[in-house]
């Protein structure tokens, strides 16, 4: 638990002061987190599915982790699981984060100051090239987060 927490310390201060980091290292992360994740609770459990050529694109970093703790944090302790995707083909990076719904809704149903920030980050990187749509059902909440590399 202790490395992984290491790992996930030394991307936080290191790789992410860069302006790009290869996607293979953002997943890393990603995986780091979850595992942690799966530590401290009992009923959870996590995929990350990857398709294509992850270990040569470079995105900006931390770029998905805003969803990923935005899965964590509002999953039901009940039903507790995150899916998550990564396709890439023909430069474009098709993201997706899966995730229940709570039993019970979230107050602030628009949208906290962490989804405006990554609305403006996506404008500011990706202007006119990203789509990000987040789709709800009863039981499911998924976010399709698509970049034109």
């Amino acid at each position: 638990m202790l490395f992984k927490l290491e790992d996930l310390l030394r991307y936080q201060l290191n790789d992410s002061t860069k302006e790009q980091v290869l996607l293979s290292s953002d997943i890393h992360f990603l995986n780091d987190f979850l595992n942690l994740e799966k530590i401290r609770r009992d009923k959870f459990e996590f995929t990350i599915a990857k398709e294509g050529e992850i270990n040569q694109i470079e995105i900006p970093p931390l770029m998905f982790i805003p969803f990923v703790e935005n899965a964590v944090k509002h999953n039901p302790d009940s039903e507790s699981y995150v899916d998550l995707s990564f396709k890439v083909k023909n430069n474009i990076l098709e993201f997706q984060c899966k995730n229940p719904k709570p039993i019970m809704p979230v107050k602030n149903t628009t949208g906290g100051l962490g989804f405006r920030n990554i609305h403006r980050r996506l404008e500011l990187l990706y202007p006119n090239r990203h789509q990000l749509e987040i789709v709800e059902d009863d039981n499911t909440y998924i976010v399709n987060l698509r970049l034109d590399l």
